[in-house]
């Protein structure tokens, strides 16, 4: 059943004003305090059909991780549970996920066919309520298993491969890390600048997140300059591509630019539905990076209605 209006405008609301309370307080949604003895660093997945979450589902899913203290980051609608031969603990309390795509209206196709015009299409929202497989007994043993965290040393291979594939203009050097839309070129100091290697490779997944905004890929608006809303907007897309890939390879997240939340919060506070559409503009451009590595080419993140 497709939501009403104000059902939609409520989670908007709902999820706009969590993300909102996170950042005031400090606390940056897409890069959770985690606890890798509990729960590995991925990216939330259905636990039964194996395909990964996409846009605002990943920042809620994993909050309701790190507030659950889940050891999975596996999830599954109560009906799936029940097919696959588990049953959710009594008690437990699922987590509200959604599906938004948009749809044309019979009507309103054979109306565009008569007046030879483009056919208007209508968004819709579906609310899906998901549990953690902790959440659930008797789940068969594949759908339940956790794997052990790699150390950072088993993490720079995939990291390093991801980097070449994309044959992106990486320049080595200086004291700053950026990316240049102009000339397509990615700046990132020496690996030597970095005490923990593995920040290096934070940074450039970071930028290499700018990187796929250009005209020549997933062309997003990258003009905007130094301290205006379009710049704190591709901030945040980029904040969370990296976010993403980081945890697509097993990498712990980190924020590269903590001192735009004020920027970020102006933003979302004037549109609700803003964190939507970065966290959709960031799973895309993480998908496209992930799709240069040999394993991920069949692969796809797009969410699908859970029933």
């Amino acid at each position: 059943m497709v939501e009403g209006k104000c059902d939609r405008q409520s989670l908007y609301a709902q999820v706009t004003a969590r993300v909102i309370a996170e950042l005031e307080a400090g606390r940056v949604p897409w890069v959770q305090p985690w606890d890798k003895a509990s729960c590995g660093i991925a990216m939330p997945h259905n636990a039964g059909t194996g395909r990964a979450y996409s846009g605002i589902n990943i920042l809620i899913l994993w909050s309701a991780v790190v507030e659950g203290g889940y050891s999975s980051q596996g999830w599954m609608t109560y009906r799936q549970v029940e097919l696959a031969g588990g049953h959710v603990r009594k008690g437990e309390k699922g987590t509200t996920v959604c599906y938004a795509d948009r749809f044309t209206p019979k009507d309103e196709a054979e109306k565009a066919r008569d007046e030879d015009r483009e056919a208007r299409t209508v968004a819709f929202l579906k609310r899906f309520t998901v549990f953690n497989v902790a959440q659930c007994d008797d789940l068969p043993e594949r759908m339940t298993q956790v794997a052990a965290p790699a150390p950072d040393e088993e993490l720079v291979p995939h990291a390093d491969a991801l980097i070449r594939a994309t044959r992106a203009d990486f320049r080595i050097g200086g004291d700053k890390a950026f990316y240049a839309p102009a000339v397509d070129m990615i700046a990132v100091p020496s690996k030597v600048a970095y005490p923990e290697p593995i920040n290096w490779y934070r940074t450039a997944l970071h930028e290499l997140g700018h990187w796929t905004g250009h005209a020549s890929r997933l062309a997003r608006d990258l003009a905007g300059r130094f301290g205006s809303k379009s710049y704190a907007r591709e901030e945040l897309v980029a904040e969370m591509a990296s976010a993403f890939t980081c945890a697509s390879l097993s990498i712990q997240p980190t924020v590269r630019h903590a001192d735009y939340i004020g920027a970020w919060l102006e933003v979302l506070r004037e549109d609700e539905r803003a964190i939507f559409r970065a966290a959709s503009l960031a799973s895309k451009a993480a998908d496209y990076l992930l799709a240069f590595l040999p394993e991920r080419q069949a692969a796809s993140s797009e969410d699908e209605p859970m029933e």
